[in-house]
């Protein structure tokens, strides 16, 4: 037991959740603090009769605690190595770590490798580190350093990227290890630049790989339309498939330019590409004649209280897309909404599609990728979803 630790007592029975292992505690469950606590402070769990039951990360808000562990252990060097060292092992079993063709990957996937609150996404030899709570901003040194010794020299450098998630903190962009210019990575063989500086995430959206590696066997001779492309991940997957042409639409001037240098990157001088920076709507108000369509929104709704209006914007997207497609048209549609469900996005899909009057068979229904894991006693980690669906 680590007594020098700071001491968080809950109500009477609100540990129930705690043993099932869910890694949150909220703040309706705090009876009260031992001490004067911080925000990024790691403290002890206890229950109303003084048991213990978990250490974690403290900070303000309705997530109170992040769970780090439910062993009464320090959060040290070691702690951080071990679990940094599970991570790496189970993108190796995933034959992640050492491949030629993929350079690109999420090492740490908060919950779900048992790290609340924290992202770390490999670019070649760069990873990129992005904190979702004050307590993982506090020890981005200390993991960033024993990062470094896991990765036996798969990574030069780490980037350190939390302006968008900790905003309120202030935290400065930039390497906290190293330092490089090289910002060109693989997937699947193909290249593209990542953004890790000004771009949305870490830089580059990984958890689609899978399902741009499927889209691409679906693309041969297809006219194909990617709506909010960033940069242009699908677009460039459709392409070495054999599209007869690809369009990139998306409302931001930046992502267009970026989608335009990674189809450049792969297929230079390619006419069959075109990029367009135009809201969604729209764009699909005035086209006709596109045989593919993906439709991958940013999310529609942040929290449950958005969740009514997110799924009307989802039904009302994806039935303009119905009405728009040709026949024997196949489109992915995805939500990343943490709060959207899969029935819910389902159930949205299937009311756009009796909107459109169409005739809509479901091929596939996709997932986030295997190197964005979902801790069992944590459903609330299983945020993307998406199906392909052919429509007559």
């Amino acid at each position: 037991m680590n007594r020098k630790m700071k001491q968080l007592f809950l109500k009477k029975g609100k540990e129930e959740s705690l043993l099932r292992f869910h890694p949150w505690v909220f703040s309706g469950a705090v009876h009260h603090t031992e001490g004067d606590i911080a925000e990024g402070d790691t403290v002890r769990v206890l229950t109303a009769t003084g048991d213990f039951i978990a250490v974690g990360h403290y900070q303000q808000g309705s997530i109170t605690v992040r769970v780090l562990s439910f062993s009464d252990t320090t959060i040290d060097d070691a702690f951080w190595a071990e679990r940094l060292q599970q991570a790496f092992n189970a993108r190796r079993a995933m034959g992640l770590t050492d491949n030629s063709l993929t350079t690109a990957y999420r090492l740490v996937h908060g919950e779900g490798d048992m790290l609340p609150g924290l992202i770390i996404d490999i670019y070649g030899q760069t990873a990129v580190m992005q904190a979702h709570s004050i307590g993982m901003h506090r020890s981005r040194h200390q993991i960033a350093r024993q990062l470094v010794a896991v990765m036996q020299g798969r990574i030069a450098h780490v980037y350190y990227k939390s302006e968008t998630t900790l905003p309120f903190m202030e935290p400065e962009n930039g390497f906290i290890i190293g330092g490089s210019d090289e910002n060109i990575a693989l997937e699947n063989g193909l290249r593209f630049y990542v953004d890790w500086q000004r771009g949305q995430k870490t830089g580059f959206f990984v958890d689609q790989r899978d399902n741009r590696s499927l889209l691409e066997h679906y693309a041969h001779q297809r006219r194909v339309l990617n709506m909010f492309c960033y940069t242009g991940g699908f677009s460039f997957y459709a392409m070495r498939g054999g599209a007869q042409l690809v369009h990139s639409v998306d409302s931001s001037a930046k992502a267009i330019e970026l989608t335009r240098r990674n189809v450049e990157l792969n297929f230079p001088g390619d006419p069959r590409h075109k990029a367009f920076c135009e809201d969604a709507f729209k764009y699909l108000d005035g086209i006709d004649g596109y045989d593919l369509i993906i439709l991958d929104p940013p999310a529609f709704a942040k929290h449950r209280g958005a969740l009514h209006n997110a799924l009307k914007g989802y039904t009302r997207l994806n039935a303009k897309a119905f009405e728009k497609i040709a026949p024997g048209g196949i489109l992915f549609t995805f939500s990343c909404s943490q709060v959207v469900t899969k029935d819910h996005f389902r159930n949205a899909v299937f009311t756009a599609a009796a909107q459109a009057r169409r005739s809509v068979r479901i091929l596939h229904q996709l997932h986030q990728p295997a190197d964005h894991p979902i801790n069992i006693y944590h459903p609330e980690g299983e945020y993307l979803k998406g199906l392909v669906v052919y429509v007559d």
